[in-house]
């Protein structure tokens, strides 16, 4: 709930909270996250409190409702979220985004719509955003999201109030990769409450990451070692739906190094990330995502474990 953020960011906090109060709610938040590892969660928290009927700001004060729950879950008929769809938010996503907005609310007392990674929008989709920014309507709260708010459009800035979070201390940015993942990668299948499980969970993104490395450096030869450093540690769907997401997670990492900009989170493996950035061109490592991505999808309709890998690695390492 917000007030879990009541000591680590209180200006930002301070200025949520007396929005609602006021009543003088803006039609759209651009909020710099400076990349803080609980800046999506800090987000989802002023999100329930604006929901909520009778905004409540802790749990000790809720009950734990079923609206908050579905927030939490993703799964809220009135809340709208959008990331890019590989390296970019496309027009195409805006122009569903608007469709769905267009109806009235059923639930809330508003709807809201976030974007994550704003500065992500490709031409197309950024001049779909400010039409939709520049005529807002009554009940509809826009919370667009960005690690650098210097990489959003002057035009976006200038239409949103913005919301800075502090950066965060070098203690607490020196995380380790677990927590850091824990957060992004949404298809966790591990609970890290115990040690055990935390090692486990370790264990599993170090199997990837070497998997990773094994093809960056030996390329096709990895088909012969594919039963070693895959499938006698990934063998579960869910699994393998995680590992995928372990990958594209990395290779944003390797693109954000090549870009200028800060890693996010495998600060642990930044030696390698850093030789993979000298190594592949910004379109080569796009290429890399994508092809992840797609070969993702294949997961989900039962497509054969063996050569699914196989054809990851094919397409990983073709010139």
């Amino acid at each position: 709930m917000l007030d879990d953020y009541k000591e680590k960011q209180p200006i930002v906090y301070r200025m949520m909270k007396n929005a609602v109060i006021n009543n003088k709610l803006s039609h759209a938040y651009l909020i710099d996250t400076k990349n803080c590892a609980f800046g999506e969660q800090m987000v989802l928290s002023f999100v329930k409190y604006l929901l909520c009927p009778s905004h409540k700001t802790t749990n000790l004060d809720c009950g734990q409702c079923t609206q908050c729950q579905k927030i939490a879950d993703f799964n809220y008929i009135e809340l709208k979220i959008v990331e890019p769809d590989g390296l970019w938010i496309k027009k195409e996503q805006m122009d569903e985004l608007q469709e769905e907005f267009s109806k009235k609310s059923l639930e809330g007392l508003y709807k809201i719509y976030i974007i994550h990674q704003v500065e992500r929008l490709n031409k197309a989709a950024a001049n779909s955003l400010l039409k939709f920014l520049e005529e807002p309507e009554a009940g509809i709260i826009a919370i667009l999201t960005t690690g650098n708010i210097f990489q959003v459009l002057e035009t976006i800035r200038s239409r949103c109030q913005i919301l800075s979070l502090t950066k965060e201390k070098k203690e607490e940015i020196e995380e380790t990769t677990i927590s850091r993942a824990k957060i992004y990668i949404k298809n966790n299948i591990f609970e890290l409450e115990q040690e055990e499980e935390q090692e486990k969970y370790q264990n599993f993104i170090h199997n990837v990451i070497h998997f990773i490395e094994y093809v960056e450096k030996k390329g096709i030869d990895t088909l012969l070692y594919t039963n070693k450093l895959w499938h006698t540690m990934i063998k579960e769907k869910e699994e393998f739906l995680l590992a995928f997401d372990i990958m594209i997670f990395f290779y944003n990492d390797v693109l954000n190094i090549k870009c200028g900009r800060n890693l996010h989170i495998f600060f642990d493996e930044q030696t390698f990330i850093n030789e993979l950035a000298l190594k592949n061109e910004i379109e080569q490592i796009s290429k890399k995502v994508n092809i992840i991505m797609e070969l993702k999808k294949k997961i989900k309709v039962n497509m054969n474990n063996n050569l699914l890998i196989d054809k990851l690695i094919l397409e990983l390492t073709r010139r």
